[in-house]
Parts: structure tokens; sequence; C-alpha cells
């Protein structure tokens, strides 16, 4: 547990300037809502039963491009200055976001610029061409993606947009829990998945640092990913190494915007084996009817494991996204 955890009163933009506010999470709201889907909650009588507790799911699986990532590209775009709009935006990614920031950009005519790997699936790199972004592969490498995106914005001055570190990410993808706070009255808990860590900033932000604090937040990781939780517990970052978990949303590390946020505000981050995600996965999609990729699901294959205990609770669950071949489902 960490030492300095802040009370929601006490105001962690204070202890670090550049952390969005709570203000923030409201204007990115208005920002965002002409482009993103105000997603539905729904309910599942058989997940409850199961849990012994009242289950809100907030469907981002249904947001544009499929994942929660639209919001906070849409509200990283259209918060930039029409001198830098013109140059374009320019990011790393093989996963969501590339499509997300690729689809932001076309709606505000500006040119997007993907950096892939070059091992990136042909399906990826097809949704990200399909949303008019300007796709460069590369090297399979974290080094590799940067030299390649620092060419870019040499060349062509467009503004970086990193997938979670920055704070008009962060913004945008706090108002999920904004709507889900707004829709579902008196949640007690709210489970968020994690992996760099942006989804479970923002919904910190909007949950605990509102005018009157709301519902207290678990962020969920694969055991087999998790870095969060151990940098959590030990009050530093400590960056994944080796991960191997199908939940692929979720392999990256924290980065330096989102772990102040989460090593003060979050409740408690649990972990969850591979086994109990596969079959997580197979009851979301059986018992609710939804398409959902495995790292969408990590918050239920935690409740699985038993952690956290949620008996006669109203929880909220973030359903972050529903990109997954379909081809290669990991039901068995």
């Amino acid at each position: 547990m960490p030492s300095d955890f802040l009370s929601p009163q006490t105001s962690i933009v204070d202890s670090h300037p550049s952390i969005p506010s709570y203000a923030d999470i409201l204007a990115a709201a208005a920002r965002i809502a002409p482009h993103a889907r105000h997603t539905p909650v729904m309910t599942c009588q058989t997940l409850d039963e199961r849990f012994g507790a009242r289950l809100f799911f907030k469907c981002e699986n249904l947001q544009k491009v499929g994942a929660f990532k639209f919001r906070g590209a849409a509200n990283a775009v259209f918060s930039l200055s029409e001198e830098e709009a013109a140059r374009g935006v320019v990011t790393h990614s093989s996963g969501n976001h590339a499509a997300a920031l690729a689809l932001a950009a076309r709606l505000r005519g500006v040119p997007a610029y993907i950096v892939m790997p070059s091992n990136s699936p042909a399906v990826k790199q097809a949704a990200v061409s399909g949303y008019g972004g300007k796709i460069t592969l590369c090297e399979p490498t974290l080094a590799a993606r940067e030299q390649s995106a620092g060419e870019i914005i040499a060349r062509t001055g467009a503004v970086l947009i990193h997938p979670y570190n920055d704070v008009r990410i962060i913004a945008g993808q706090g108002t999920a829990a904004l709507e889900l706070i707004d829709e579902v009255p008196d949640l007690d808990l709210i489970l968020v998945p994690v992996g760099g860590g942006g989804l479970l900033s923002g919904t910190l932000i909007a949950a605990r640092l509102a005018p009157r604090p709301g519902p207290q937040v678990i962020g969920c990781e694969p055991a087999a990913a998790d870095d969060a939780y151990r940098s959590w517990r030990a009050g530093r970052i400590i960056p994944v190494e080796h991960p191997d978990t199908i939940a692929d949303g979720l392999r990256t590390s924290l980065g330096d915007q989102t772990f102040p946020i989460i090593h003060a505000l979050v409740q408690q981050i649990v972990l969850a084996g591979e086994p109990q995600i596969r079959a997580a996965l197979r009851l979301v999609m059986e018992r609710m009817k939804l398409v959902v990729e495995p790292s969408a699901v990590v918050p239920i294959a935690a409740l699985l494991e038993g952690t956290p205990r949620i008996a006669g609770q109203r929880v909220g669950v973030i359903l972050s996204g529903g990109n997954v071949e379909l081809s290669k489902l990991p039901l068995e």
C-alpha cells in the first residue's frame, strides 16, 4: 500500500501541476460530445447472481473504433490550435490508439502519421489505413518506434500524441467514468483495466476529485503483466518485463503522467491469471452477447479470482474495448 495516499480533498493537481483536474474532464466531455458515442450501460442478471452484487457495464466496446481510446484521441486532436492541427498528429502504436487517432484526425481534417511495428496484425494496419492514417512501418522495438516518430516530427512538424502518457488523453479517457457515474447513481466501486494507465487515471480523477467524491476505484491487471501492481506497492515506476498475457492491450507500463495519479488515488490494484481471463471472456460473450477483447474482461477475471470482494455492492465495470480477431478468440 502506498505510504503517501492522498485523500480526494487533498488536491493532487496542486502537487503535480501537469495533471488534469476534474474541470479538465468536464471540458473534455464537452469537446468530444459531437464526435464520440455516449456508450450504453448494460446489466446481466447471471453475473449479478454469480458475484452477489449489482454490476453495471460501461460498454466502450461499442465506442467508435471499438474502444475507449477514441475519447482520448478526440480530446487531444480537438484541443489543438489551428496552427498545430494543420501540421498533423503523430503517434507510435500497434493497437486501438492508432486507429483512434487516425479517425479523430480525419474528423478534424488533418493528417495522421502512425508508426506501427512491422509485425502489427494486418487487420490493425487495415483499420488505421481505413481511417486515413499514413502508416510508417518500423522494427518492433520501442527505440525504433520512437526514432521513426521523431523523424516524422522533424520532417512535418506534426504534434506527438502519446497513447496514454498525455494529459489530454487522460482527460478524454475520464469521460467514460463521468458518463457512468452520471447514469448510475450511488455506485460503491468502479473496476477498470490498467495497462499504461490512461483509462485508470482518468477514471480516478472523474470519480475521486469531483466536488463530491464518488465511488472508490480499483485497477485490474493481468498477473502476467503486473507492473502497475508492483509500481503501486513500491511507490515508483517498475517497467513491465516480458509481459506474456492474452490481454494484449494491457502489456504496456505506466508513464510519468499516469503513475502519480494512480499511486495517490487508487483504492487497490488486483491481479487476474490467464485462465481466469479466458473464462471471463467466454462468460461475457455467452451471457451478455457482447464482442469484447481480452483486456476488457480483466476486471471480471479478477472477480473470478475472488478479489476484490464485492458482495452487496453496486459496481461499475468499464469494458474497455471489443477489437479482437474472431478467428483467434482465446476461449480455450
